[in-house]
């Protein structure tokens, strides 16, 4: 049990050092074009992907509000 304290006590402590490692060294100042347009292509991917999905969550809901043609012949 000791041995998986010290264990994990040394891992916390190396992970902690460790952090600063990863951090970037130097910012950028602003974008490039080239990520203008391949961000606005993603969105236009998104924004295209939307029809679809906004027409099928309409068939569902009047799918769904709508009795089916046999529940309605066996109520009467």
């Amino acid at each position: 049990m000791k041995a998986i304290a010290r264990t994990s006590a040394l891992f916390t402590g190396l992970m902690t050092l460790a952090t600063s490692a990863f951090a970037a060294g130097s910012a950028t100042h602003g974008s490039g074009l080239l990520v203008w347009l391949f961000l606005g292509f993603c969105g236009l991917i998104v924004a295209t992907q939307l029809i679809p999905a906004l027409m099928m969550l309409t068939g569902i809901v009047r799918g769904v509000t709508t009795g089916s043609e046999a529940v309605r012949h066996t109520n009467k």
